[in-house]
């Protein structure tokens, strides 16, 4: 009885066998080995991080100082919307980031929120806003209804920022506080309008690389 058993079992180990073989043959590219490429929101802490700047802090921030900023007399009680010019951020820091995504960041989320009680000014386009008003003047392009073209607008105020760091580094990990501090300034008298500012500190035992 046990010789019949194994003699119908080698038949059917290697069909078995084959059909792996055959699976395997054409599975095509093989997944590589690790962890997979994971989607996070980008408000959450993933299991790549360090103790620096993180895509969390950025919204947490970028959340905070638009909301402030709605809040103040000067936006909030305004006959007119008024008119806001970024100017960079000082990155003051030991990390290498892109310093002006925070303003990028508090800019579409006030744009988002504000309904059209703020107005930001596109002072990067200014070469091909002034080549276009001289074509507009030249009667080179079509111009707008009102023969006299007007000037640009002007800042009532300017939006910056100051990154700021404390770093402590010993055989036990690296710590890092970081402050992030925002004014508005009235562009006729140069008085800060408005401040605020969010702290954080971290720790962990192995530092990260920025760029």
């Amino acid at each position: 009885m046990k010789l019949l058993l194994s003699r119908i079992s080698i038949p059917i180990c290697g069909a078995a066998l084959a059909a792996l073989v055959v699976g395997c043959a054409s599975s095509g590219v093989k997944n590589p080995s690790g962890v997979p490429v994971t989607h996070m929101n980008a408000d959450e802490q993933g299991f790549v991080a360090g103790t620096g700047m993180e895509s969390q802090d950025l919204v947490m921030v970028a959340d905070k100082m638009s909301r402030s900023i709605l809040g103040i007399p000067q936006i909030a009680h305004a006959a007119t919307p008024p008119t806001i010019v970024l100017n960079p951020v000082d990155n003051q820091t030991r990390f290498p980031i892109n310093k002006d995504i925070f303003l990028t960041r508090i800019r579409v989320q006030l744009n988002s929120k504000a309904q059209g009680r703020v107005m930001f000014l596109d002072r990067t386009q200014m070469a091909a806003l002034e080549q276009e008003r001289n074509l507009k003047r030249q009667g080179t392009v079509t111009a707008s209804a009102d023969p006299n073209l007007q000037e640009f607008k002007g800042a009532d105020y300017f939006l910056t920022g100051t990154l700021q760091g404390i770093s402590t580094r010993t055989a036990a990990g690296t710590s890092d506080y970081i402050l992030y501090a925002f004014r508005l300034t009235d562009a006729r008298t140069s008085a800060i309008v408005w401040e605020d500012s969010a702290e954080m500190k971290k720790q962990g035992l192995e530092d990260a690389a920025y760029r």
